[in-house]
């Protein structure tokens, strides 16, 4: 995989959205490492601790855009004129949570601003590949045990989960619309949506995620609080989803009529593990297994508790699976956090290095 990834992004342009994010800042080392150019387009990052800072992600990037995904005039201007080989949308307000309080942003954010981004690479005189990343959540879930496949019924039962699911239908609105793969030779685009799990790994430092609240209660030695510690998730470390997100663009180059869909990108099915279980494997790590007491207030937003994904398809049709079991991610993303000497640039390229060597 390695060769074919170094092959398909050497000196290619790709336009990327989310670039100052947790998981765009690992995904923009990755390019950067792959020899691509990249052209960030992002809010600045929300906190005053952030991994695009630390990586000094401005020196990675060809050139970074400080704009918002809202403003389509902007995006338009960024995208044509950097005329990208592939674009890359991860941008997106990712926090169940905070859904809740902003709804409409939420929506305006993840299904408007995929409209924008598929919108702005109409205007694209050239081919490009474009995968619009999404999640797990964007799936009708009754919560029954069953994996879900891409072919499940969307839906969202909060606002983060239905923005996201709106997102699938307009980037299928638009690939039928504008981008139909039958028509490829005469619009040049290969679309494709790609659907991952909760993702973890060093230098998330978002509100109301698991490891960075653990990471944060570890720093001010005070007990982890759990909202619910039965939720089962398909954990992964970021550079799982990523490394799928990788391979399909470089399949879609190849045959960008047959890709031109939505994979999943999940755990092994027998990897899922509950909110308690990973916490407590994270804490050991740090001598602190036990650290930790659980507030299920029924106060707290409705979550799903079961949500497992079927990745059968990308295996197939990819030829890509998972590498790192559920502890191993956990160790990674532990070390990432417990060294203190090293630059947090050198961890993750210690960590992309070792992973895509293995592949």
């Amino acid at each position: 995989m390695l060769n074919l990834l170094k092959e398909t992004f050497r000196g290619k342009r790709v336009f990327l959205t989310g670039h100052t994010g947790f998981k765009g800042a690992w995904m923009l080392q990755i390019l950067n490492w792959l020899g691509a150019d990249v052209k960030g387009f992002s809010l600045a990052p929300e906190k005053s601790k952030d991994l695009y800072n630390q990586i000094k992600g401005d020196d990675l990037c060809y050139a970074s855009v400080i704009a918002d995904l809202k403003d389509l005039h902007a995006l338009q201007g960024e995208m044509i004129r950097f005329a990208p080989d592939f674009v890359f949308h991860l941008a997106a307000q990712s926090l169940v949570r905070r859904s809740y309080e902003e709804p409409i942003d939420t929506f305006v954010v993840n299904t408007i601003g995929t409209a924008h981004v598929l919108q702005a690479m109409r205007g694209l005189e050239k081919p490009c590949v474009g995968l619009m990343i999404t999640t797990d959540k964007v799936y009708e879930n009754a919560e029954r045990g069953i994996p879900f496949r891409e072919e499940d019924k969307l839906g969202g039962y909060d606002p983060y989960s239905a923005s996201k699911a709106a997102a699938e239908i307009v980037t299928e609105s638009f690939r039928r619309s504008f981008f139909h793969p039958e028509k490829y030779e005469a619009h040049g685009k290969s679309i494709a949506s790609a659907r991952a799990g909760n993702v973890i790994g060093g230098g998330d430092y978002s509100d109301d995620r698991l490891i960075p609240d653990i990471v944060k209660a570890l720093e001010n030695e005070e007990h982890v609080i759990l909202r619910n510690p039965k939720s089962v998730r398909p954990w992964q470390h970021v550079l799982e989803p990523l490394s799928g997100y990788l391979l399909l663009a470089a399949k879609m180059t190849t045959a960008p009529m047959q890709h031109a869909t939505a994979y999943n990108f999940g755990p092994e099915a027998d990897d899922e593990k509950p909110v308690e279980e990973l916490t407590r494997i994270f804490l050991r790590a740090f001598g602190r297994e036990n650290h930790y007491e659980i507030n299920e207030s029924d106060a707290n937003p409705h979550e799903a508790k079961l949500l497992l994904l079927d990745s059968e398809k990308a295996r197939r049709e990819l030829n890509w699976r998972p590498r790192l079991n559920a502890e191993t991610a956990i160790a990674w993303t532990a070390d990432w956090y417990a060294d203190k000497t090293t630059s947090a640039q050198d961890k993750c390229m210690r960590q992309i290095e070792n992973y895509f060597s293995n592949l």
